[in-house]
C-alpha cells in the first residue's frame, strides 16, 4: 500500500468520527478532556508511561517526564477548560458581532521524540474540546511511547460511548508518511525538527509551526544572584535540557561575573576548563550535528562520553565562550546539560550579545533577564527579535506558561515571522478552531475628516492636486 493510500484510509476514519463529535456540546467535549488529562495525570499512569518513554528513547529524564504529564498539562486543562470552542463564544451588542466556533476537522500532529509523552496528549485535548479528530505522527526513535498514549486515550474515548478515531496514531511512522499526512489532514500542528516543520509549511495546507530555541540570559549587576543560580538551574535541566526553552546561554555582568560563577557552582554547575571545553565540543557536535549520545542525556553520560571527570553531584556542565556564529558552535542550541557563560561590560553589549546569539540560532524563540531594573528590562525586550521575554523566571520552565506568569501553558511555541512562523505567541486553544462571525448593521454614522485624522496632518505634508503625478480625470 502507498503513503497515500495508508494516509487516506486514516483520514477516512477520522472524519467520519469528527462528524460525529461536531455535534457535541461543550460540556460534553469539557468532560472527555477532563477524562483523559485525569486518567493521564494519575501518578502510576504517568510513571510507567515515563520510565518506557526514556528506556525507549534514551533522552531525557523520568520525573520530568511525570511532571509534564501530571503537572503541565493539568495546568493547559486548567488554563483551556473555560475557553468557550462550542456554538457562539463571543459577543458584542454594541458592534452587532456575534463569533461562532467551528471545528477545522482533522489535524495532523507532529510528535517529537524529545516529547512524546505529553505533545500527543495536549494536542489531542485542544483537538478534541474544539471538536476536531487528530492524526499523531510520532518520532519513529519514540512511536511506542506515542501510540501508548494514544491508545489509553481512544480507550477512554471508548469507554465513554464515543468514537475512538477521533485519535489515531501512524503505527509505522515514517517522513514519507508524515509529509502525506500533512497534504490530506485540514491543518498541521508542527513540533520537532526543523525539516519537517519546513515540510508542514510546504504541504499546501495551513499549519502552525514552531523555531529553534536557543534562549539567552541576561544577569544584569541588580539581580538576586542566589535566585537567579536556583532559577537557572532549574529551568536548564530539566528533563536534561531536551526542552527548546531550556537556558542555552547566559550573559553576565563582568562586575558580579566571578561571584555568579561561584553561586552556579553551588547549584551543581561545573565549570569546564579550556581543554575538556573541547572534548565537550567534539562529542556534543558531529560533522556539524548535535549527537544522539549527548542531547538530552545525564550529565553524567555526557561527561563519560567526552572523557572528562566532574565532582560528584554535578547537575550541568558550564563551558566559558566569547564568540558567537558557526566558528563559535556552543553560541547555538545544545539541546544537553551545557550552558554557554559569556560576559559583558556594558548594557547594550548584552543586549547585541543576545541579538548575534538568536540570530545565528534561535531567532524570535526567547530570551530572558534576572534584573530589577525595569529600564534594562524594557531595552532587551524593545530591542531583541524574540516573542517571549522571561523576567527572574527559570526560562525553560516559564516559557511555555506556568503558574507563577501569564502565558498560555502550552507544548508548542510560536516564534513569529523571525522564526519562520505565522504566530508569535504560545499555540493554545484558540489555534485549534475556525470562528464564523455573524455581523449586524448598527447605528453608527460616518466620521468626518477632524474626526478621522484629528492633528495628525498637523505637522505633516500631503501633495495638492496639482503635485499628482499623471493625468486627473
Amino acid at each position: 500500500m502507498t503513503a497515500e493510500q495508508t494516509i487516506r484510509e486514516l483520514v477516512e476514519r477520522a472524519r467520519i468520527a469528527q462528524r460525529i463529535a461536531e455535534g457535541y456540546s461543550q460540556r460534553k467535549v469539557d468532560e472527555l478532556a477532563a477524562a483523559i488529562v485525569y486518567t493521564l495525570s494519575r501518578p502510576e499512569i504517568a510513571r510507567d508511561i515515563a520510565i518506557n518513554c526514556v528506556k525507549e528513547t534514551d533522552m531525557g529524564n523520568v520525573d520530568s517526564k511525570i511532571a509534564k504529564l501530571t503537572k503541565k498539562m493539568q495546568a493547559v486543562f486548567y488554563q483551556v477548560k473555560s475557553i468557550k470552542t462550542v456554538g457562539v463564544i463571543e459577543e458584542n451588542p454594541e458592534m452587532g458581532i456575534r463569533k461562532i466556533a467551528k471545528p477545522i476537522g482533522v489535524i495532523a500532529a507532529l510528535i517529537p521524540s524529545t516529547n512524546p509523552e505529553a505533545t500527543p496528549v495536549f494536542k489531542s485535548v485542544l483537538g478534541l474540546r474544539a471538536r476536531n479528530a487528530v492524526i499523531c505522527a510520532p518520532h519513529p526513535k519514540s512511536k511506542m511511547t506515542t501510540i501508548r498514549v494514544v491508545n489509553i486515550m481512544r480507550d477512554i474515548l471508548a469507554k465513554n460511548g464515543v468514537p475512538e478515531d477521533l485519535f489515531i496514531c501512524i503505527e509505522n511512522p515514517s517522513k514519507e508518511l508524515s509529509q502525506e499526512l500533512m497534504r490530506q489532514c485540514d491543518l498541521t500542528m508542527a513540533t520537532g525538527a526543523g525539516d519537517m516543520v519546513k515540510a508542514a509549511y510546504s504541504s499546501g495546507k495551513p499549519a502552525y509551526g514552531v523555531g529553534a530555541g536557543n534562549a539567552a540570559i541576561i544577569v544584569d549587576e541588580s539581580a538576586d544572584l542566589d535566585d537567579a543560580a536556583t532559577k537557572i538551574r532549574i529551568g536548564k535541566t530539566g528533563d536534561n535540557a531536551s526542552g527548546c526553552s531550556a537556558e542555552n546561554s547566559i550573559i553576565v555582568h563582568e562586575s558580579i561575573y566571578e561571584k555568579m560563577i561561584e553561586t552556579l557552582k553551588n547549584e551543581g554547575g561545573y565549570l569546564a576548563n579550556p581543554e575538556e571545553k573541547v572534548k565537550i565540543k567534539n562529542v556534543l557536535w558531529v560533522n556539524g550535528n548535535l549527537s544522539r549520545d549527548v542531547v538530552a542525556k545525564s550529565v553524567d553520560r555526557i561527561a563519560e562520553v567526552a572523557g572528562i571527570s566532574i565532582p560528584e553531584g554535578t547537575k550541568f556542565i558550564m563551558v566559558e565562550e566569547t564568540g558567537i556564529g558557526k566558528d563559535y558552535p556552543f553560541s547555538g542550541e545544545k539541546m544537553s546539560l551545557v550552558l554557554t557563560v559569556y560576559k559583558y561590560a556594558d548594557f547594550d553589549e548584552a543586549v547585541d550579545k543576545v541579538n548575534r546569539i538568536t540570530g545565528y540560532s534561535g531567532l524570535g524563540h526567547s530570551c530572558g533577564i534576572h534584573s530589577f531594573n525595569d529600564e534594562h528590562i524594557m531595552r532587551l525586550a524593545l530591542n531583541t527579535k524574540t516573542t517571549r521575554v522571561t523576567v527572574r523566571q527559570p526560562h525553560g520552565a516559564a516559557n511555555a506558561g506556568n503558574w507563577f506568569n501569564g502565558l498560555a501553558n502550552t507544548f508548542s511555541l510560536g516564534c513569529g515571522t523571525w522564526g519562520g512562523n505565522i504566530i508569535s505567541e504560545n499555540v493554545t486553544q484558540k489555534h485549534y478552531m475556525n470562528t464564523t462571525w455573524v455581523v449586524e448593521p448598527i447605528d453608527r454614522k460616518e466620521a468626518s475628516e477632524e474626526e478621522i485624522y484629528g492633528d495628525l496632518l498637523k505637522n505633516v505634508k500631503v501633495l495638492n492636486v496639482s503635485e499628482i503625478r499623471g493625468a486627473i480625470l
